[in-house]
Protein backbone atom coordinates (compact mmCIF):
# COMPACT_ATOMS: atom_id res chain seq x y z
CA UNK A 1 0.00 0.00 0.00
CA UNK A 2 1.77 3.48 -1.34
CA UNK A 3 2.72 5.60 2.28
CA UNK A 4 0.78 8.68 2.66
CA UNK A 5 3.81 10.79 1.56
CA UNK A 6 3.06 9.16 -1.47
CA UNK A 7 -0.42 9.63 -1.72
CA UNK A 8 0.51 13.44 -1.24
CA UNK A 9 2.53 13.82 -3.73
CA UNK A 10 0.21 11.70 -6.34
CA UNK A 11 -2.68 14.17 -5.17
CA UNK A 12 -1.01 17.34 -5.71
CA UNK A 13 1.04 16.45 -8.81
CA UNK A 14 -3.10 14.70 -10.32
CA UNK A 15 -4.93 17.69 -8.89
CA UNK A 16 -7.31 15.47 -6.86
CA UNK A 17 -7.54 14.31 -3.08
CA UNK A 18 -5.72 11.84 -1.63
CA UNK A 19 -8.87 9.56 -1.23
CA UNK A 20 -9.75 10.21 -4.91
CA UNK A 21 -5.94 8.65 -5.52
CA UNK A 22 -6.47 5.39 -3.07
CA UNK A 23 -9.75 5.09 -5.06
CA UNK A 24 -8.04 4.64 -8.65
CA UNK A 25 -4.61 2.52 -7.12
CA UNK A 26 -7.25 0.31 -5.70
CA UNK A 27 -9.50 -0.13 -8.81
CA UNK A 28 -12.03 1.14 -6.82
CA UNK A 29 -15.45 2.59 -8.89
CA UNK A 30 -16.66 5.75 -8.78
CA UNK A 31 -13.47 7.57 -10.50
CA UNK A 32 -14.23 9.31 -13.81
CA UNK A 33 -12.40 8.66 -16.81
CA UNK A 34 -10.61 11.81 -16.92
CA UNK A 35 -9.55 11.53 -13.03
CA UNK A 36 -8.08 8.25 -13.58
CA UNK A 37 -6.11 9.24 -16.32
CA UNK A 38 -4.44 12.05 -14.19
CA UNK A 39 -3.90 9.85 -11.40
CA UNK A 40 -1.80 7.09 -13.84
CA UNK A 41 -0.13 10.26 -15.56
CA UNK A 42 1.09 11.45 -11.87
CA UNK A 43 2.30 7.85 -11.18
CA UNK A 44 4.26 8.39 -14.80
CA UNK A 45 5.63 11.75 -13.98
CA UNK A 46 6.98 11.24 -10.57
CA UNK A 47 8.63 7.91 -11.56
CA UNK A 48 6.27 5.24 -9.98
CA UNK A 49 5.76 2.11 -10.95
CA UNK A 50 2.20 1.46 -11.61
CA UNK A 51 0.52 -1.52 -9.86
CA UNK A 52 -0.53 -4.51 -11.74
CA UNK A 53 -3.97 -4.40 -11.10
CA UNK A 54 -3.85 -0.79 -13.49
CA UNK A 55 -2.15 -2.23 -16.19
CA UNK A 56 -4.27 -2.18 -19.25
CA UNK A 57 -4.38 -4.60 -22.22
CA UNK A 58 -3.65 -2.91 -24.86
CA UNK A 59 -6.31 -2.63 -27.61
CA UNK A 60 -3.79 -2.80 -30.57
CA UNK A 61 -0.75 -1.25 -32.05
CA UNK A 62 -0.85 2.04 -34.26
CA UNK A 63 2.47 2.96 -35.74
CA UNK A 64 3.67 6.58 -35.79
CA UNK A 65 5.93 7.85 -38.41
CA UNK A 66 7.64 10.81 -38.44
CA UNK A 67 10.89 12.83 -39.50
CA UNK A 68 13.98 13.19 -37.37
CA UNK A 69 13.37 14.62 -34.13
CA UNK A 70 15.98 17.62 -34.23
CA UNK A 71 12.92 20.23 -35.03
CA UNK A 72 11.01 20.28 -31.70
CA UNK A 73 7.64 20.44 -33.41
CA UNK A 74 8.08 16.95 -34.09
CA UNK A 75 8.67 15.06 -30.76
CA UNK A 76 5.64 17.85 -29.73
CA UNK A 77 3.70 15.91 -32.47
CA UNK A 78 5.02 12.43 -31.11
CA UNK A 79 3.84 12.63 -27.53
CA UNK A 80 0.21 14.39 -27.79
CA UNK A 81 -0.22 11.96 -30.54
CA UNK A 82 1.24 9.15 -28.64
CA UNK A 83 -0.60 9.83 -25.48
CA UNK A 84 -4.26 10.30 -26.88
CA UNK A 85 -3.45 6.96 -28.27
CA UNK A 86 -2.43 5.49 -25.10
CA UNK A 87 -5.59 6.99 -23.51
CA UNK A 88 -7.72 5.23 -26.37
CA UNK A 89 -6.08 2.01 -25.03
CA UNK A 90 -3.96 1.45 -28.35
CA UNK A 91 -0.20 1.04 -27.98
CA UNK A 92 1.91 3.48 -30.14
CA UNK A 93 5.14 2.09 -32.10
CA UNK A 94 6.95 5.47 -32.66
CA UNK A 95 9.02 5.38 -35.76
CA UNK A 96 11.71 8.56 -36.30
CA UNK A 97 13.86 8.45 -39.09
CA UNK A 98 17.63 10.27 -39.23
CA UNK A 99 19.31 10.76 -42.55
CA UNK A 100 21.25 7.61 -43.46
CA UNK A 101 19.17 5.70 -40.96
CA UNK A 102 15.80 3.60 -41.53
CA UNK A 103 13.92 4.55 -44.36
CA UNK A 104 9.94 5.31 -44.05
CA UNK A 105 9.20 2.47 -45.89
CA UNK A 106 11.67 -0.03 -44.20
CA UNK A 107 9.93 1.16 -41.08
CA UNK A 108 5.90 0.80 -42.81
CA UNK A 109 7.36 -3.00 -43.42
CA UNK A 110 8.32 -3.76 -40.00
CA UNK A 111 5.36 -1.76 -38.79
CA UNK A 112 3.11 -4.50 -41.14
CA UNK A 113 5.60 -7.50 -39.72
CA UNK A 114 4.06 -6.26 -36.06
CA UNK A 115 0.34 -6.50 -37.08
CA UNK A 116 -0.53 -2.74 -36.38
CA UNK A 117 -4.24 -1.48 -36.59
CA UNK A 118 -3.17 1.79 -38.56
CA UNK A 119 -0.39 3.70 -39.14
CA UNK A 120 -0.25 7.78 -39.04
CA UNK A 121 2.30 9.75 -40.86
CA UNK A 122 3.56 13.02 -39.70
CA UNK A 123 5.01 14.98 -42.44
CA UNK A 124 6.18 11.94 -44.08
CA UNK A 125 7.12 11.21 -48.37
CA UNK A 126 3.07 12.33 -48.42
CA UNK A 127 4.20 15.59 -48.35
CA UNK A 128 6.89 15.65 -51.27
CA UNK A 129 5.24 16.33 -53.78
CA UNK A 130 8.36 14.58 -55.72
CA UNK A 131 7.58 11.20 -53.95
CA UNK A 132 5.25 9.16 -55.65
CA UNK A 133 1.61 7.99 -53.30
CA UNK A 134 2.03 3.95 -54.43
CA UNK A 135 3.16 3.06 -51.17
CA UNK A 136 0.31 4.71 -49.48
CA UNK A 137 -1.89 2.77 -52.35
CA UNK A 138 -0.54 0.08 -51.63
CA UNK A 139 -1.71 0.36 -48.04
CA UNK A 140 -4.79 0.84 -48.60
CA UNK A 141 -5.17 -2.27 -50.97
CA UNK A 142 -4.22 -3.91 -48.21
CA UNK A 143 -6.49 -2.42 -46.11
CA UNK A 144 -4.65 -0.51 -43.62
CA UNK A 145 -6.32 1.94 -42.15
CA UNK A 146 -3.88 5.22 -42.24
CA UNK A 147 -4.12 9.23 -41.29
CA UNK A 148 -1.61 11.51 -42.98
CA UNK A 149 -0.44 14.92 -40.95
CA UNK A 150 0.54 17.91 -43.08
CA UNK A 151 0.85 16.81 -46.10
CA UNK A 152 -2.25 16.05 -48.77
CA UNK A 153 -2.77 13.27 -51.53
CA UNK A 154 -5.77 14.28 -53.17
CA UNK A 155 -6.24 10.96 -54.99
CA UNK A 156 -4.99 8.65 -51.43
CA UNK A 157 -8.10 7.24 -49.95
CA UNK A 158 -6.92 8.22 -46.59
CA UNK A 159 -8.44 11.56 -44.68
CA UNK A 160 -5.66 14.24 -43.85
CA UNK A 161 -5.13 16.59 -41.12
CA UNK A 162 -3.04 19.51 -41.72
CA UNK A 163 -2.61 22.91 -40.85
CA UNK A 164 -3.52 25.89 -42.88
CA UNK A 165 -0.34 27.38 -44.16
CA UNK A 166 -1.40 29.56 -46.57
CA UNK A 167 -3.18 31.37 -43.89
CA UNK A 168 -0.65 31.27 -41.70
CA UNK A 169 1.39 33.52 -43.83
CA UNK A 170 -1.29 36.46 -43.95
CA UNK A 171 -1.18 36.36 -40.15
CA UNK A 172 2.63 36.66 -40.39
CA UNK A 173 2.60 39.63 -42.75
CA UNK A 174 -0.26 41.53 -41.94
CA UNK A 175 1.56 41.49 -38.32
CA UNK A 176 4.63 42.78 -39.86
CA UNK A 177 2.51 45.46 -41.78
CA UNK A 178 1.19 47.08 -38.71
CA UNK A 179 5.11 47.33 -37.45
CA UNK A 180 5.46 49.80 -40.10
CA UNK A 181 7.15 47.02 -42.74
CA UNK A 182 7.06 47.05 -46.41
CA UNK A 183 10.66 44.77 -47.29
CA UNK A 184 9.13 41.46 -46.50
CA UNK A 185 11.21 38.16 -46.89
CA UNK A 186 10.07 34.55 -46.19
CA UNK A 187 12.72 32.33 -45.56
CA UNK A 188 11.58 29.03 -46.60
CA UNK A 189 12.41 24.99 -47.07
CA UNK A 190 12.82 22.92 -50.36
CA UNK A 191 9.72 23.81 -52.63
CA UNK A 192 9.27 20.62 -53.13
CA UNK A 193 7.24 20.35 -49.75
CA UNK A 194 3.84 20.48 -49.86
CA UNK A 195 3.91 22.84 -46.58
CA UNK A 196 6.70 24.97 -48.42
CA UNK A 197 4.82 25.42 -51.27
CA UNK A 198 1.67 26.43 -49.27
CA UNK A 199 3.61 28.83 -47.32
CA UNK A 200 4.89 30.52 -50.67
CA UNK A 201 1.31 30.52 -51.97
CA UNK A 202 0.02 32.18 -48.83
CA UNK A 203 2.65 34.46 -48.75
CA UNK A 204 2.96 35.72 -52.43
CA UNK A 205 -1.04 36.41 -52.01
CA UNK A 206 -0.77 38.06 -48.84
CA UNK A 207 1.92 40.41 -50.24
CA UNK A 208 -0.49 41.22 -53.24
CA UNK A 209 -3.02 41.91 -51.07
CA UNK A 210 -1.27 43.94 -48.45
CA UNK A 211 0.88 45.41 -50.58
CA UNK A 212 0.39 45.48 -53.85
CA UNK A 213 3.06 43.27 -54.74
CA UNK A 214 2.59 41.28 -58.19
CA UNK A 215 5.98 39.61 -57.97
CA UNK A 216 6.86 37.94 -54.79
CA UNK A 217 10.15 35.84 -56.04
CA UNK A 218 12.36 38.80 -55.48
CA UNK A 219 10.95 38.25 -51.99
CA UNK A 220 11.54 34.64 -51.07
CA UNK A 221 14.44 32.52 -50.07
CA UNK A 222 15.04 28.77 -50.12
CA UNK A 223 17.32 27.10 -48.42
CA UNK A 224 16.62 23.81 -45.68
CA UNK A 225 14.45 23.87 -42.96
CA UNK A 226 17.21 23.71 -40.35
CA UNK A 227 18.90 27.01 -38.23
CA UNK A 228 22.02 26.51 -41.13
CA UNK A 229 19.21 26.65 -43.91
CA UNK A 230 17.37 29.63 -42.06
CA UNK A 231 20.73 31.54 -41.61
CA UNK A 232 21.41 30.92 -45.39
CA UNK A 233 18.63 32.21 -46.67
CA UNK A 234 18.27 35.34 -44.15
CA UNK A 235 21.41 36.17 -45.50
CA UNK A 236 20.35 36.35 -49.10
CA UNK A 237 16.96 38.80 -47.83
CA UNK A 238 19.10 40.85 -45.74
CA UNK A 239 21.30 41.31 -48.52
CA UNK A 240 18.59 42.57 -50.71
CA UNK A 241 17.74 44.98 -47.70
CA UNK A 242 14.53 43.48 -46.19
CA UNK A 243 13.62 44.82 -42.43
CA UNK A 244 11.31 41.77 -41.47
CA UNK A 245 11.77 38.05 -42.36
CA UNK A 246 9.22 35.11 -42.16
CA UNK A 247 10.43 31.92 -41.54
CA UNK A 248 8.87 27.89 -42.70
CA UNK A 249 10.00 26.85 -39.04
CA UNK A 250 11.08 27.93 -36.03
CA UNK A 251 14.70 25.90 -36.31
CA UNK A 252 15.24 28.50 -39.85
CA UNK A 253 14.13 31.68 -37.57
CA UNK A 254 16.86 30.87 -35.09
CA UNK A 255 19.24 31.17 -37.97
CA UNK A 256 17.64 34.45 -39.50
CA UNK A 257 18.88 35.92 -35.98
CA UNK A 258 22.21 34.54 -36.20
CA UNK A 259 22.48 36.22 -39.90
CA UNK A 260 21.30 39.24 -38.83
CA UNK A 261 23.59 39.28 -35.39
CA UNK A 262 26.73 38.26 -38.12
CA UNK A 263 25.76 41.46 -40.06
CA UNK A 264 26.10 43.57 -36.47
CA UNK A 265 22.54 44.21 -36.66
CA UNK A 266 19.70 43.49 -33.62
CA UNK A 267 16.65 41.71 -33.18
CA UNK A 268 13.89 43.37 -33.97
CA UNK A 269 15.77 46.80 -33.11
CA UNK A 270 16.72 46.44 -37.02
CA UNK A 271 15.41 43.03 -38.18
CA UNK A 272 12.00 41.49 -37.27
CA UNK A 273 11.62 37.98 -37.79
CA UNK A 274 8.52 35.33 -36.69
CA UNK A 275 9.49 31.86 -36.56
CA UNK A 276 6.72 28.86 -37.50
CA UNK A 277 5.14 26.14 -35.28
CA UNK A 278 5.90 27.94 -31.88
CA UNK A 279 7.89 24.90 -31.01
CA UNK A 280 8.68 24.34 -26.80
CA UNK A 281 11.23 26.54 -25.46
CA UNK A 282 10.76 29.42 -28.60
CA UNK A 283 9.24 31.86 -25.47
CA UNK A 284 12.56 31.62 -23.95
CA UNK A 285 15.39 32.21 -26.63
CA UNK A 286 17.12 35.75 -27.17
CA UNK A 287 15.25 37.51 -27.53
CA UNK A 288 12.04 35.17 -27.01
CA UNK A 289 10.36 34.51 -31.06
CA UNK A 290 7.39 36.04 -32.67
CA UNK A 291 5.83 32.46 -34.43
CA UNK A 292 2.91 31.25 -35.97
CA UNK A 293 1.75 28.23 -33.59
CA UNK A 294 0.10 25.45 -35.27
CA UNK A 295 -2.64 23.72 -33.39
CA UNK A 296 -0.13 20.52 -32.32
CA UNK A 297 -2.89 19.82 -29.42
CA UNK A 298 -5.94 20.20 -31.88
CA UNK A 299 -4.36 18.50 -34.51
CA UNK A 300 -3.17 15.46 -32.36
CA UNK A 301 -6.25 14.82 -30.76
CA UNK A 302 -8.38 15.21 -34.15
CA UNK A 303 -5.81 12.19 -35.72
CA UNK A 304 -6.47 10.17 -32.90
CA UNK A 305 -10.25 10.68 -33.15
CA UNK A 306 -9.95 10.04 -36.88
CA UNK A 307 -7.60 7.15 -36.40
CA UNK A 308 -10.01 5.42 -34.33
CA UNK A 309 -12.73 6.26 -36.71
CA UNK A 310 -10.96 4.21 -39.63
CA UNK A 311 -10.20 1.28 -37.36
CA UNK A 312 -14.16 1.10 -36.55
CA UNK A 313 -14.87 0.92 -39.70
CA UNK A 314 -16.86 4.60 -39.93
CA UNK A 315 -14.99 5.97 -42.86
CA UNK A 316 -14.22 9.72 -42.13
CA UNK A 317 -14.57 12.49 -44.72
CA UNK A 318 -11.22 12.28 -46.86
CA UNK A 319 -11.35 15.48 -47.25
CA UNK A 320 -8.59 17.77 -46.15
CA UNK A 321 -9.25 18.90 -42.25
CA UNK A 322 -7.46 21.92 -41.46
CA UNK A 323 -6.36 23.88 -38.36
CA UNK A 324 -5.93 27.48 -38.33
CA UNK A 325 -2.91 28.54 -36.73
CA UNK A 326 -2.37 31.00 -34.18
CA UNK A 327 -0.19 34.10 -34.12
CA UNK A 328 1.75 34.29 -31.40
CA UNK A 329 3.69 37.72 -30.35
CA UNK A 330 6.67 38.01 -28.14
CA UNK A 331 9.92 40.09 -28.79
CA UNK A 332 11.53 39.13 -32.21
CA UNK A 333 9.18 41.68 -33.89
CA UNK A 334 8.99 45.32 -33.42
CA UNK A 335 8.32 49.06 -36.04
CA UNK A 336 10.40 49.21 -38.86
CA UNK A 337 13.87 51.24 -38.34
CA UNK A 338 13.15 54.82 -40.11
CA UNK A 339 15.54 55.18 -42.74
CA UNK A 340 19.31 56.91 -41.67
Amino acid sequence: MPTRTTLTDLAEQAGVSTATVSRVLNGKAGVSADTRQAVLAALDVLGYERPEKLRRRSAGLIGLVVPELTNPVFPNFAQKIESALAHAGYTPLLCTQSPGGTTEDEYVQMLLDHGVDGIIFVSGLHADTQAAPDRYQRLRSLGTPLVLVNGFVAELDAPSISSDDVGSMDLAVRHLISQGHAKIGLAIGPQRFLPATRKMEGFSRALSERLGITDASPHIATSLFSVEGGQAAATELLESGHTAIVCGSDLMALGAIRAVRSRGLSVPEDVSVVGYDDSPLMAFTDPPLTTIRQSVDAMSMAVVNTMLAEIAGANPPRTELLFSPELIVRDSTAACPRPS
